[in-house]
């Protein structure tokens, strides 16, 4: 049963990994690595269920954290130019 879902879940990392090589925008291309992150950690999982050892769940885990804050720095990047943006000063200044 295992097995199938594995193989069900290398066809979905195989079609993200496409979308990902052909997408037409960068959104394309961020939404397919996302794909494939979340892909890679039900692979992961999966394989630990088959093999009986469900400690890979902590590694799954960490890696949808770090799949998620890299999506983010990523984002932020396209919308400010810089993952550093820091604020306008006059903006943060009280006039005297």
């Amino acid at each position: 049963m295992f097995s199938v879902a594995i193989l069900g879940v290398l066809v979905a990392l195989t079609l993200a990994v496409v979308r990902a090589l052909k997408g037409p925008t960068a959104f394309d291309r961020l939404l397919a690595a996302n794909a494939i992150g979340t892909s890679a950690i039900m692979l992961l999982a999966l394989f630990g269920f088959m093999t009986g050892r469900p400690e890979f769940l902590d590694i799954g885990i960490t890696y949808a954290l770090l799949n998620m804050i890299g999506t983010l720095a990523v984002l932020k990047f396209f919308r400010y130019g810089a993952l550093g943006h820091a604020q306008d000063p006059a903006k943060e200044r009280e006039p005297e």
